[in-house]
């Protein structure tokens, strides 16, 4: 039979380390949007929503979302536009900052980082149509979701991000998610007094500063693979309107519905799947736990294409197969805690790494990047041995600041702190660096 060969492009015809050709790239900023906008809706922004409150009145929880959104959206858009300028995969761009050799350490922590996600998110799905089974049928049958739910993101992640997009989201799919969020909203206005949520008081537990990093941590978890996908982009403004509009709405949506729903349960996450369940007999809940899938498909893809980058003999689809397993055993052996450590500690690696890596896509090398050379050791990115010294440097400056912020100003917020030193500090070591050779 016959295959599309833009379905085929982003599995199998490109690898990692090859730029997508312009003639191939088909994602204008409606395809942005809905793969955006598809992302950004889930049960796992919902969850993130719902440990905002009730530590923090839900003025100051909705505050903190607006702001967190704004911040952590931008910055997302940015780090899109990178994947449409260069046409190579995520992990693949950092060669010019971190090395020919450098970008390894990146794309191995990534690849570890989504099969938490990926299982996350398998384990989301599973318990949340467990609980709709229980509600509905009274049936219970965790082990058969789990591997329902890991079996569906694996096929989708094989296939590759351009058939999903182009064959489900832009024709059925974003219509589904958009009629599930728009039951579960006026469910939530219809059923409860929106008002006196909004009256009562919060405990002190979360601090405003803390609250907008948990917010910002969302889509600044998507900045390690966010260019796997943007690389298909035929142009930078389209990439960056559609991905901050659809991941903006998502976000702003869905944090503010998991904050609201989780009040009206009694605070928390822990209570919010099972008031989502109720929600109009379950029927909108359905429908955003079929979305979930697509998280868990990108988390699965992009594991598989970071692993591309630093082991070329894996091809994307065979190691998207391996990877999708591994996140279901995964999901299958591991229970699922609170994951707001989860969030936070990615943040602190990977917010001052792409600190860096904007400041020198957009600032030092002025969007230009030379793909001929990204794997010679001798060439313009071969740096120190293939190692970017300057640029770890500012990295792990970071992290530290990350860390110590954390340690000493919790209240304050570290992710977006770090993100700015580690810019600030790799835009001092290169201008310094280019002076002493002037």
């Amino acid at each position: 039979m016959a295959q599309d060969p833009l379905a085929g492009a982003a599995g199998s015809t490109y690898a990692p380390l090859t730029p997508v050709p312009d003639a191939r790239r088909a994602f204008r900023t409606g395809d942005a949007f809905a793969l955006w906008f598809s992302l950004g809706i889930g049960l796992l922004v919902a969850q993130a929503g719902a440990l905002l409150v009730p530590g923090l009145s839900l003025p100051h929880a909705l505050l903190a979302i607006v702001i967190g959104s704004a911040i952590g959206v931008v910055l997302l858009a940015l780090a899109g536009v990178i994947g449409t300028d260069t046409g190579l995969a995520a992990m693949s761009s950092l060669r010019p900052t971190l090395g020919v050799r450098g970008a390894s350490v990146p794309a191995v922590l990534n690849a570890v980082q989504l099969v938490g996600w990926g299982s996350f998110e398998v384990i989301v799905m599973r318990d949340s149509a467990d609980a709709l089974a229980k509600q509905s049928f009274g049936l219970s049958m965790p082990l058969i979701w789990t591997v329902v739910f890991g079996l569906l993101a694996t096929l989708l992640a094989i296939s590759g991000p351009l058939s999903f997009v182009r064959k489900f989201l832009r024709t059925w799919g974003i219509w589904l998610l958009l009629a599930g969020a728009a039951w579960l909203t006026y469910n939530l206005l219809a059923k409860h007094d929106l008002a006196a949520l909004m009256r009562r008081p919060g405990t002190g537990e979360m601090s405003f500063g803390g609250a907008i990093d948990l917010v910002v941590a969302m889509p600044l978890s998507w900045l390690p693979l966010i260019a796997d996908y943007t690389r298909f982009g035929r142009k930078p403004g389209e990439t960056f309107r559609g991905t901050l509009l659809g991941y903006g709405i998502a976000n702003l949506w869905f944090y503010a519905l998991g904050a609201i729903y989780g009040l009206a349960a009694g605070g928390g996450d822990a209570l919010l799947t099972g008031a989502l369940a109720q929600a109009g007999g379950g029927l909108a809940l359905l429908l955003i736990l079929i979305d979930e899938v697509d998280n868990a498909f990108a988390d699965i893809h992009s594991a598989a294409v970071s692993t591309g980058t630093f082991w070329t003999r894996g091809s994307v689809p065979i190691l998207s197969a391996a990877f999708g397993a591994l996140c279901t055993l995964v999901a299958l052996l591991v229970p699922m805690a609170k994951y707001q450590n989860f969030l936070l500690l990615i943040g602190s690696v990977f917010a001052p790494l792409f600190g860096v890596v904007l400041v020198d896509h957009f600032i030092v090398r002025k969007r230009r990047i030379e793909a001929a050379v990204l794997a010679d050791l001798h060439g313009r990115y071969g740096f120190s041995g293939g190692w970017h010294l300057s640029a770890f440097a500012a990295w792990a400056i970071g992290i530290v600041s990350y860390q110590a912020i954390n340690q000493w100003l919790p209240n304050l917020g570290a992710t977006l702190p770090a993100l700015a030193i580690g810019a600030l500090c790799y835009f001092a070591l290169v201008s310094v660096r280019k002076t002493a050779y002037a």
